[in-house]
């Protein structure tokens, strides 16, 4: 059976997700309230254009005008298995002759979905659209008569309420092109890269709209194969409404693949250099001052001899690497004299900034040195340790967080940053609970 499940496990791992998103109510509340002047100002800017030439003058059409457009709601809801309901009332200014005005309101249901395109990409669509528009009457004109039809045709005419239906989702602030930006491939490093695919449409459950996305990492523009998840990983939904827009949530798996990328780029291949100089080795490895005349400082070259692996308990992350160091003197000739096996085990430290995850070693817990071979004989492990290990503690997490001092650009669509952010470690995956924030816009 073992057999069997590994033949299995390579075929589903090639498109199964390592993160993802839930988008709440509440997430869904504000994007309808920064959407709305936006909506606003495209509606007046459709709605108060001037009309095209008329072919007939003395046509009453003509004789409308549209001088107010002023969403009054504009909300979006969810709907289970479903989409989302945008709802949106419009009160409009119009003039039917040179002094008479009335008011009239539009008002637009629509039902919307996000489905995958062909290309991949994430598309907002409409799948229901049904807008409808009346005359408001003041109390005196209601007592007086009913509302003349001919005057709602007339502006009907004006208001392409079909083509305002056709664009509906134009009013919101994530158009397709938003959403695309979500797959946009951001650096890690000078040369490696992230990319955050959908796997598929979102889910639409109570609890928000759920997407599934898949990492994949690239170096020098080719992608690196990744080392194969034990499990695959599903979106873990909250127990109950959470008052966040957003709930993020990293695999273990995804903190594994980050550092085979890393390590895939060179960026954990790190030189230290040691306080010892050749001159006070000799003092303790006697072999040493026949191999060296003049003092020298003493430098470890590090190199990742297998992929590293994190792990996640509750409240806790940890990084494992397996170095291997050649341990040599001189800085443009470099002469290694040891090689050391080098095993680590560094704690990580996980915040937030902006849409970007700060991840630093915070902490050496666990070091293991192993001695592989020895051009100044057998070295006792207890005098390996005393000699490299504070080096190591010291300058293996400090060269790792400089390589990681950009952070890791989180899935976001453009224009938006993260806030009020939470992170909690648990076992297997990581919560990031966050709230939307639209950005200024600048110049």
């Amino acid at each position: 059976l073992s057999i069997l499940l590994s033949l299995l496990v390579p075929a589903h791992t090639t498109r199964s997700p390592d993160c993802g998103g839930i988008l709440t109510p509440s997430g869904l509340r504000y994007l309808a309230e920064v959407s709305k002047p936006h909506a606003e100002s495209v509606l007046r800017r459709d709605l108060m254009a001037p009309p095209a030439p008329d072919p007939s003058p003395a046509s009453p059409s003509s004789r409308n005008q549209i001088i107010s457009v002023k969403v009054d709601k504009f909300s979006l809801t969810l709907i289970p298995d479903t989409g989302m309901r945008l709802s949106i009332e419009v009160d409009l200014g119009i003039t039917s002759a040179p002094s008479a005005t009335k008011e009239m309101r539009l008002s637009i249901l629509a039902d919307l979905h996000v489905e995958m395109n062909p290309e991949g990409n994430l598309e907002l669509v409409t799948s229901d659209c049904k807008p409808t528009l009346e005359e408001v009457q003041s109390t005196k004109e209601r007592d007086r008569s009913a509302p003349h039809k001919s005057s709602e045709s007339d502006v009907d005419k004006q208001i392409n309420v079909e083509k305002i239906c056709l664009e509906v989702s134009k009013l919101l602030l994530f158009p397709n092109e938003r959403l695309m930006s979500l797959a946009a491939p951001f650096p890690i490093t000078p040369n490696c890269q992230v990319q955050y695919l959908p796997l598929a449409a979102p889910m639409y459950s109570e609890q928000g709209i759920i997407i599934s996305l898949q990492t994949t990492f690239q170096v020098a523009g080719t992608v690196v194969p990744l080392p194969v998840s034990p499990v695959p990983f599903s979106m873990p939904e909250p127990a109950s409404s959470s008052p966040s827009h957003l709930i993020l949530a990293f695999s273990e798996h995804f903190y594994t693949s980050l550092f085979s990328a890393l390590e895939a780029s060179g960026a954990l291949n790190v030189s230290l250099l040691s306080s010892l100089t050749t001159a006070s080795l000799a003092e303790r490895i006697t072999q040493m001052g026949s191999l060296f005349q003049e003092d020298l400082p003493v430098v470890l070259q590090a190199v990742t001899r297998s992929s590293p692996h994190v792990v996640l308990e509750e409240d806790k992350a940890v990084v494992q690497l397996f170095l291997t160091a050649q341990i040599g003197a001189g800085s443009s000739l470099f002469q290694s004299f040891l090689s050391v096996n080098v095993d680590v085990t560094a704690r990580l430290h996980l915040s937030v900034t902006d849409t970007r995850m700060i991840i630093s070693v915070a902490a050496i817990e666990d070091i293991e040195l192993s001695l592989a071979t020895s051009d100044v004989g057998p070295i006792l492990a207890a005098l390996l340790e005393e000699l490299f290990v504070p080096t190591i503690r010291e300058e293996v997490p400090a060269q790792i967080n400089a390589v990681l001092r950009q952070g890791v650009f989180l899935p976001h669509i453009a224009s938006f940053t993260y806030t009020d952010v939470n992170v909690t470690i648990h076992k297997d995956y990581v919560l990031i609970p966050c709230n939307l924030q639209l950005e200024a816009k600048t110049g």
